[in-house]
């Protein structure tokens, strides 16, 4: 009976998939990232310690190594890897108590403020002694500090930045997003950290959203929440930072922000949901099942990352990049890490 309640929960997220997603020429992809996402997640339930978000990176990650010309898949593993995690997120925003959702956010701003200027700190220095180009190092600050490829992508205009630059950028902070999603439950484990605490650590410090969730979720589901609250906070940063990029080197941008395609217009979303679901309108046992729905939607976006990964033209793009990119993942982690005594 529980599957009667897929359409209104489709329905509640339709302004996130949007009428592109429902073309013919993406289905193929689509329906290939679901096939593999549910091997993953059944893959997780036999191996909970790595969980389906963690199977779903490693098949796409192979398969895309070993399987070179995608074809007519290719457009549909592209928008899967957005709008699922987006969607999914949304979902989740039905288990989450509003009030809750203000007082992560707020408990977690002094930590995500400072792990940002950490980030562009070591971005600036290390890359001028790394002799990597203004753009490109301000792009890996950008997607380390605040939601990788994403802010990426919003920053890249104001830095008139090349096609180039941007796809070494977002290769390298994808690479880091990886490891991440791997190595950050293990060590949070190690460590003894409770779900608060880790997901704390884990939206504060690991790039890419879905990484974050994916990390976040696997650890346990009460970690998966915290982070992804601490996360959203996180990424609405996107705006005032693109801004500031702005502000500071306006002589050499000729081109118009463009606020409300950079908005993260789903963390919105994912606030209404939390809304409708504090006022405890909506059954429990079947918000519970939406959220069922977003952890299964994470591992279809998880398949679709792995096939972003060519590891060949990651290594080709230099390895300064990602030499920079490995201290700035690594400065924010063991920054977040130093900031949660303080709560």
């Amino acid at each position: 009976m529980e599957f009667i309640y897929i359409f209104p929960a489709l329905l509640l997220t339709l302004p996130i998939t949007t009428p592109s997603f429902y073309k013919r020429e993406n289905w193929a992809g689509i329906l290939l990232c679901l096939g593999l996402a549910f091997f993953a997640w059944h893959l997780g339930q036999l191996f909970p310690l790595m969980g389906g978000p963690i199977w779903g990176i490693l098949i796409g990650l192979i398969i895309t190594n070993l399987w070179k010309n995608q074809g007519v898949f290719v457009k549909g593993i592209k928008i899967s890897s957005k709008r699922a995690l987006q969607t999914a997120i949304v979902l989740f925003g039905f288990q989450m108590n509003l009030v809750k959702v203000f007082e992560r956010g707020r408990d977690s701003l002094i930590i995500i403020l400072i792990v940002i200027a950490v980030a562009f700190l070591i971005a600036i220095f290390a890359g001028k002694a790394l002799k990597i180009a203004h753009n490109e190092k301000m792009l890996i600050g950008v997607g380390t500090a605040i939601c990788g490829g994403s802010a990426i992508a919003a920053a890249a205009p104001v830095l008139n930045a090349s096609d180039k630059e941007v796809v070494r950028a977002i290769s390298t902070i994808f690479l880091f997003n990886v490891i991440a999603a791997f190595l950050f439950p293990i060590l949070g484990r190690a460590m003894g950290m409770s779900d608060t605490i880790f997901g704390i650590w884990a939206g504060a410090a690991i790039n890419d959203t879905s990484s974050v969730v994916a990390a976040g979720y696997v650890y346990s589901d009460a970690a998966g929440d915290v982070a992804t609250i601490v996360k959203l906070t996180r990424t609405i940063m996107i705006i005032p930072l693109t801004l500031c990029i702005a502000f500071i080197r306006p002589q050499k941008n000729n081109t118009n922000i463009n606020i409300i395609k950079s908005f993260p217009w789903f963390v919105l979303a994912f606030l209404l949901a939390s809304v409708i679901n504090t006022t405890g309108i909506i059954p429990m046992d079947i918000t519970a099942f939406w959220g069922r729905m977003g952890r299964f939607l994470i591992v279809v976006a998880m398949v679709a990352i792995g096939f972003g990964c060519n590891i060949k033209e990651l290594i080709k793009g230099g390895k300064r990049p990602i030499f920079l990119g490995f201290l700035c993942s690594l400065s924010v982690g063991l920054t977040a890490l130093l900031l949660l005594n303080t709560l």
